[in-house]
């Protein structure tokens, strides 16, 4: 994106934030300065815990729970200084003139309301727009962002429809008042490959037509090089170095920068399966599953797993991977094919499973923020299950639950009695590591385990999960659309597309040409560190905008299978 230096909109000067720990205030925020232009894209990375998101919060004048601006800090939107300006004049340009994208649609959006009258609440509220109006907008902005049947998706509920899709219809609904500026904090965290690639263009389209700036933050350094014109790297709350993004790109000044930029370097040993004729741990035999009696999600999917092995289920949205994980895990019966355990038929439905069966099968999530209840101590999450399944009580329970800290390296004394709210996003997917080992399984589905993740945490929680997967045997079923995770981790893949498996086998194979087309699709949709990848893979594909983006897929009519995904 080229630079474009027009007045300045938002000027941050000396920003310092605190925030409320062990009975203290404590700096998280060091002064950070920032200025953005109109139709400027500014990125903000760094790892967990750098100040990422709480300077985009404070970019509307807002300070989470738990935390404060200091006096002295400056805020200037558009000549208006939010850090004097009363509550009810942050709130009329908060959703109208500044519009926030958070990470998590499904923490966001109100599970009570159809996603069509949370979208329209705004315009209508600040009378930009009638109702009618407002949907016939919200409606068009779905079909911008490619989103399945945009004339009736607005009219279903959060919970039905997938993640992928919930995240575009945030995105959506943060642009229905055309605001100055939009924070967009991890907006494609969710989203596979091939459709990142469209809302990626949908959101650069957007910001281009209308002079919007947008504050974007993500610790993905190959989208920001496709979204920003200025890159700002952020350490421990302090400024680590400012440039525009070609020149941030091909020449960092700074060690920590150049460290940020460095290839994921874990690789775990590739595993093979037995030859001794031992039969897999997780057996997926032709199965077929649906909805509420909806449309075919899973069509005649199978694909083994053994144990001491990782297979990576990959695909798009809608593919099938989360609807596969239900049916293992007995969340959904089948309506044809069966699941075995080491041979044996699973029980359809986890109803019908023993405790020990149940125990077999644990889940990793995606969101630590939304699998983990706030409000119970970290002692208690993980040992509900170490009591459920092996009737720990007293000191037997607290010794484990030691031990299950220990194994996932943080150390007992300093976590027993937090909450989650005290922990940072890396610590919070260990605490649910934990949990799925306390029930001592064999087998774990890791569900996007490290899509929320910056880099490096990425890369620790890749490294332990190989780490106990070696120490204690387990078998991982690993949902991504991270094909750098794969690379990482994986020992088999199955590509999984509109419900059916379209190929499978040894990474080294996966990765090797010749490609199923639907498996070349997904390795040249992997964004590259190139300033103009973006823009010459839409023009290699054929796409001059983002209305054409469907029809460069190798299937459009996956939109089918897509919407109805849960």
């Amino acid at each position: 994106m080229g630079l474009k230096k027009t007045d300045v909109l938002l000027k941050i000067r000396d920003l310092k934030i605190q925030g409320y720990s062990d009975e203290t205030w404590v700096d998280i925020i060091k002064g950070v300065d920032l200025t953005l232009h109109r139709g400027e894209v500014m990125g903000l990375i760094g790892e967990s815990g750098a100040g990422k998101s709480t300077i985009g919060a404070a970019a509307m004048g807002y300070a989470r729970d738990g935390t404060r601006i200091v006096e002295g800090s400056s805020i200037e939107f558009d000549g208006i200084e939010l850090t004097t300006s009363s509550e009810a004049e942050k709130r009329a340009l908060r959703g109208s003139r500044i519009a926030y994208v958070a990470q998590s649609a499904a923490a966001s959006f109100n599970p009570a309301h159809k996603l069509i009258d949370q979208h329209t609440e705004a315009p209508v509220q600040y009378r930009i727009k009638k109702r009618l109006e407002a949907q016939e907008d919200a409606i068009e902005l779905y079909e911008r962002l490619r989103l399945p049947n945009p004339g009736e998706i607005g009219f279903r509920y959060p919970h039905q429809v997938s993640g992928g899709q919930l995240q575009r219809a945030m995105t959506a609904m943060a642009m229905s008042c055309r605001p100055d500026l939009i924070i967009f904090d991890e907006p494609t965290t969710a989203l596979d490959v091939t459709t990142q690639i469209e809302v990626l263009a949908a959101i650069r389209d957007i910001v281009d037509q209308f002079n919007t700036a947008a504050i974007y933050i993500t610790h993905d350094l190959a989208v920001v090089a496709q979204m920003a014109d200025t890159i700002k790297v952020l350490l421990r709350g302090e400024e680590v170095e400012e440039a525009p993004t070609d020149q941030m790109l091909e020449n960092p000044q700074e060690d920590y920068t150049k460290s940020l930029w460095a290839v994921r370097s874990f690789t775990s040993e590739q595993k093979h399966r037995p030859t001794d004729g031992t039969p897999p741990l997780i057996s997926v035999k032709n199965v077929d599953a649906s909805y509420s009696n909806g449309p075919k999600i899973l069509d005649d999917v199978s694909f083994d797993i053994y144990q001491g092995m990782t297979v990576a289920v990959v695909g798009e949205s809608g593919s099938g991977k989360s609807t596969t994980a239900r049916v293992i895990t007995g969340l959904l019966p089948p309506s044809k094919g069966e699941v075995l355990f080491k041979g044996e038929p699973f029980p359809a439905s986890y109803k019908d499973r023993s405790k020990d069966q149940l125990r077999q099968c644990q889940m990793i999530y995606q969101m630590a923020d939304t699998a983990l209840n706030p409000k119970v101590q970290i002692s208690e999450i993980i040992g509900r299950p170490a009591q459920f399944y092996s009737g720990l009580k007293g000191t037997a329970l607290k010794t484990r639950v030691d031990e299950l800290l220990d194994l996932i390296e943080l150390e007992p004394s300093k976590y027993y009695n937090r909450y989650p709210p005290e922990l940072s996003g890396g610590q919070k997917q260990r605490i649910g590591i934990a949990r799925a080992l306390a029930a001592e399984p064999s087998f774990i589905v890791c569900d996007e385990v490290t899509s929320a993740l910056d880099q490096l945490v990425a890369e620790g929680i890749l490294r332990l999960l190989d780490r106990l997967q070696n120490e204690l045997n387990l078998a991982y079923m690993f949902i991504t659309h991270d094909l750098a995770t794969v690379r990482s981790i994986a020992d088999e893949v199955v590509v999984m597309q509109n419900g059916q498996v379209v190929e499978q086998g040894p990474k080294d194979d996966m990765f090797t040409p010749p490609h199923h087309p639907y498996t070349d699709l997904l390795l040249s949709s992997v964004p590259e560190m190139d300033p103009n990848w973006l823009t010459t893979l839409l023009e290699e594909r054929g796409v001059d905008n983002i209305g054409d983006a469907a029809s460069a897929k190798i299937d459009p009519d996956d939109d089918k299978v897509e919407g109805t995904q849960v």
